[in-house]
């Protein structure tokens, strides 16, 4: 279950090498995310989020803007905690609809994950 950005990133090459020593690798994720994605190379397991890829991609954006933003420290800083709130109350969503997914939550112990 990987975590979206640089983390599912590095986490990307460990299964592609794990895949050309024949592992099966299942990835389990959120319909909306920044990079985690499908291909050929792993069983893409996903389920929906209440929030739409827009919603994902500005709240991106605007963690972004506002890492640059000047001004002073303590503008700087409330504003960044402010867009970084956003950002993992996103994520928790994200979680929070996984472990409430009762589909998934059987596949996943059918499968003895």
């Amino acid at each position: 279950v990987p975590v979206d950005g640089s983390h599912w990133l590095s986490m990307r090459e460990v299964l592609d090498g794990l895949r050309q020593k024949g592992h099966e690798i299942v990835v389990i994720a959120p319909e909306i995310s920044l990079y985690i994605k499908p291909t050929t190379n792993f069983v893409m397991k996903m389920y929906p989020v209440p929030f739409t890829q827009e919603d994902m991609d500005e709240n991106f954006q605007a963690f972004l803007r506002d890492v640059l933003e000047e001004g002073s420290f303590l503008e700087r800083f409330i504003k960044l905690y402010q867009s970084m709130k956003r950002f993992f109350d996103l994520a928790i969503s994200s979680c929070a609809h996984l472990l409430y997914n009762k589909e998934l939550v059987r596949y996943l112990e059918e499968c003895k994950f």
